[in-house]
């Protein structure tokens, strides 16, 4: 008995400082909050001043007082001038691109969360939900190594490898440095991988919980009252049709409960993938429905890291044989040749 613990506690110390985990999930994540932030962004674009700028009706010293508060930071209120503001809005929106595309990915993730915190604290009340979840997941990927897959940090990787670009032999102490470094990356980003999956779990299930309590969820009416709130009907007309299927209502009602409060019950069994389904369908209604494409594209990402890595091989294997099919083929490279998608990278350089 004691020798079946220590070995499951020697595998459980490998797993998390030799193997880094969910790499394509991570690598989703990145490409996910990075394309969502940055859609964001655009279409904010003509509204910018008045949302974040010096002709917000949310005046820099109100935000001032606001951060002292609430303990917020955002490098938006470190100045009043326009030009100042017109150049942290294009520094953020470089920022999400570089990041969406994983491009120096270590030192742009850090950016990218204090853009998303920087632009969250400043307008912290024209929010839809969507964003709360933006700022923690954005700070949770700094610690992960979501540059290692479909990026172009690892196209550079495997271009490197193939050119034969390797470092050369080490001495004893450098050799150990780098020992520690990778040691350090794959814990760090097992445990920021494991942080996120434990905040969606949490979200859900309270979420679940609180629904619970409710009496309209209870009768079957709750989403009778969301689908007839005038602030989140952006199509009444498609409102008020699904409004009238009753019973429809009623199902889905007691469905949406279920799944939440069972959802961090089922993660470790085939059940999540109906479950991660009937999710993804949630969200899109809510998208479409009560118009908070945010918050329901932020949830669908997050979804994501529940999703094997076998998952997403057999997703770049599909893509291939699509390439392959219409007859495009990267540059410099034959049909045959292993394209530069899902590169194979040794090392814990995100």
């Amino acid at each position: 008995m004691p020798q079946r613990v220590f070995d499951r506690v020697h595998g459980f110390f490998v797993l998390l400082t030799e193997r880094p985990v969910s790499l394509y999930a991570a690598a989703v994540l990145r490409i996910g909050y990075g394309l969502l932030y940055l859609a964001f962004l655009l279409r904010e674009f003509p509204h910018r001043d008045e949302m974040w700028g010096p002709g917000s009706p949310w005046t820099p010293a109100l935000a001032r007082q606001m951060l002292d508060q609430s303990g917020w930071v955002s490098v938006l209120t470190l100045s009043d001038s326009r030009v100042y503001f017109e150049v942290c809005y294009a520094v953020a929106l470089v920022t999400c691109a570089l990041f969406l595309l994983g491009w120096r990915t270590r030192a742009v993730s850090v950016l990218f969360a204090v853009v998303v915190v920087s632009f969250h604290a400043k307008a912290i009340f024209m929010a839809d939900g969507g964003d709360n979840l933006m700022v923690l997941m954005a700070v949770y990927l700094v610690f992960t190594a979501c540059g290692r897959r479909w990026s172009l940090d690892a196209r550079r990787t495997r271009l490197q490898a193939s050119a034969g670009r390797t470092a050369g032999p080490r001495g004893g102490l450098r050799h150990q440095l780098g020992d520690a470094r990778n040691i350090l990356t794959t814990v760090l980003h097992n445990c920021g991988m494991f942080v996120i999956a434990a905040q969606v779990c949490f979200l859900y299930g309270c979420a679940g919980l609180y629904k619970v309590q409710g009496p309209s969820w209870g009768n079957g009416t709750a989403l009778h009252y969301v689908l007839n709130i005038d602030l989140f009907r952006p199509w009444p007309g498609l409102s008020q049709m699904v409004d009238g299927h009753h019973l429809l209502i009623a199902v889905v009602g007691y469905l949406t409960v279920l799944v939440q409060v069972a959802f961090p019950f089922v993660l470790f069994g085939r059940l999540k993938y109906p479950v991660l389904i009937v999710l993804l369908g949630m969200h899109v209604n809510i998208a479409v429905l009560m118009g908070l494409p945010l918050f329901s594209g932020a949830m669908i990402v997050a979804d994501a890291v529940f999703l094997p890595d076998r998952f997403y091989r057999s997703l770049g294997r599909l893509w291939r044989r699509t390439v392959q099919r219409t007859g495009v083929t990267g540059a410099g490279a034959s049909p045959g040749a292993e394209p530069a998608l899902v590169p194979a990278q040794p090392g814990p350089a995100g």
